[in-house]
């Protein structure tokens, strides 16, 4: 499903950072605008959480914002306004008409939400007048980067609780509204299977689940007193949180109401816990609604949790039935920025041929990879074996040999006879949306698939195996030429003995 209409304004054109918009204008001064053509590749160079793999995440979002990108008349009237340091207007009359006209013209490829994803790869390929995709740039990695952060943090989660739901409970702790909206939709797709946000349940149709606080308790004369009336206002939903004074005298108070619950033909839902030692706490909750007769009363949790206390508190036998994970989720809270980063890899010439571009770095890793990139990957019956950057310009040499791109000694070679398949698949023709909206449940059903398609070491959180990702042999031994190229161009010659 596309983002419903009111989340947010009809377009989003101011979404941007000043730079994309004085880009533009030396483009359009030079006479560039519609004439020439480039390709920019959206990618992160480096996998989050120190993980081995991650969730492409947002694309739905970034539909959307493409699907409607204008710059409306209130959006021109403020850019009339800005000044450059002379004093002098920053946009000239007629680049703000010019504005005034645009529409998306570009051709988009891009992953399908869900889909794993590793460092180096595209998630998001832009083909177009160097105009529109510039104007873009910062837009688009907004809207790509946070979400595929949360998805990758939320599909972590579902790891560590090995089948146990995972409910996304972080709207007081996310960075604003939107932060919340967008955590609560990235989550559902990485693998949670609800959220404490009305908002996201009604705009994404996400299941909404939830509690009660502390301070329900304490409006009483007492804890039992409370969870009575809770119980009677909810009696299809009660679930009890018992750590307000004494845990455990908490869940034999719940238990109270439970057997009153059940003399009425209802079960007490769940209890919750929220502070304390959760591994032992959970297990004495255990026994005492087990020998009440309550063996179907779940026992959720919270308490910052993360992959890592999870996957502790399990290793330690806890009986925990339902995560309930906030801050750590919604805030990334260990690695909370993707560094996805939006690039520059070709230019078309007046005679119609692709030049590559790229970008020089002292560090390997911020060296740009040039051309038309797909990403191709390999599989056998035992799950996903290799993922091939190529340019589909360059196509495929027969060996089938891929280089890591960080070090071009580590080589591998695949069999073309492996299963295979091109990642990137077209979802904008000529600024026009032509892919099909894809529900939460699907793309977050294919996140589960892949991830259980990698190989166990690569799942691991500490120092997981490295997933092969490398450049066809073909890209790279052109991306090095060019590389030698372009440093031998700007030492002027010089060479380093």
């Amino acid at each position: 499903m596309r983002y419903p209409s009111g989340v947010y304004r009809p377009s989003l054109a101011l979404l941007t950072d000043l730079y994309q918009l004085t880009m533009a204008h030396a483009h359009w001064r030079r006479g560039l605008d519609p004439e020439q053509e480039a390709i920019f590749h959206l990618f992160f160079r480096r996998l989050p959480f120190g993980g081995g793999f991650a969730i492409a995440c947002g694309l739905d979002g970034a539909l959307d914002y493409l699907q409607h990108l204008r710059f409306e008349p209130d959006d021109l009237a403020y850019l009339e306004t800005l000044e450059g340091t002379d004093g002098a207007p920053l946009f000239e009359p007629a680049f703000l008409e010019r504005l005034g006209r645009f529409r998306f013209r570009c051709d988009v490829d891009a992953l399908p939400e869900g889909t794993v994803v590793f460092a180096q790869e595209p998630l998001l390929r832009v083909v177009g007048p160097i105009f529109d995709a510039q104007i873009v740039e910062t837009a688009l990695l907004n809207l790509i980067n946070y979400p595929t952060l949360v998805a990758t943090k939320a599909a972590r989660l579902r790891l560590a609780a090995a089948g146990d739901p995972v409910v996304e409970f972080g709207l007081r702790r996310a960075q604003g509204p939107d932060g919340a909206l967008t955590a609560a939709r990235a989550a559902a797709i990485g693998g949670c299977e609800g959220t404490s946000n009305l908002q996201a349940g009604r705009a994404f149709g996400l299941p909404v689940r939830g509690t009660h606080a502390h301070a329900w308790v304490l409006a009483f004369d007492s804890e039992l007193e409370a969870f009575r009336a809770y119980a009677e206002a909810q009696p299809g939903n009660c679930v009890l949180l018992v750590d307000t004074f004494d845990s455990l005298e908490g869940v034999r108070r719940a238990v109270e109401v439970g057997r009153e619950l059940a003399a009425k033909g209802v079960a007490l839902a769940g209890i919750r816990l929220d502070s304390g030692d959760l591994a032992w706490l959970s297990g004495e909750a255990r026994r005492i609604l087990d020998e009440a007769g309550l063996v179907e009363t779940k026992i959720l949790a919270s308490n910052d949790l993360d992959e890592h206390l999870i996957e502790s508190l399990r290793q330690q036998g806890a009986k925990i039935d339902v995560w309930c994970v906030g801050t750590r989720l919604v805030t990334a809270f260990d690695d909370p920025a993707l560094g996805g980063v939006y690039k520059l890899a070709a230019v078309r010439r007046g005679d119609g041929a692709w030049e590559p571009r790229l970008k020089l770095s002292e560090q390997a890793v911020k060296t740009t990879t040039p051309g038309l990139l797909q990403v191709r990957r390999f599989s056998d019956d035992r799950g996903f074996v290799a993922d091939m950057i190529y340019d589909e310009l360059l196509g495929i040499a027969g060996t089938h040999e891929i280089v890591d791109p960080m070090d071009p000694t580590r080589r591998r070679r695949l069999h073309a006879k492996m299963t295979s398949e091109d990642l990137l698949r077209r979802v904008v023709t000529g600024g026009e949306v032509v892919a099909e909206p894809v529900a939460i449940a699907t793309a977050r059903a294919r996140a589960q698939e892949q991830v259980e398609r990698l190989h166990p070491g690569v799942l691991r959180f500490l120092n997981p195996h490295a997933y092969p990702v490398g450049l066809e042999l073909g890209l790279h031994e052109r991306k090095t030429a060019l590389v030698l190229a372009a440093r031998e161009a700007s030492s002027g010659g010089r060479r380093d003995d």
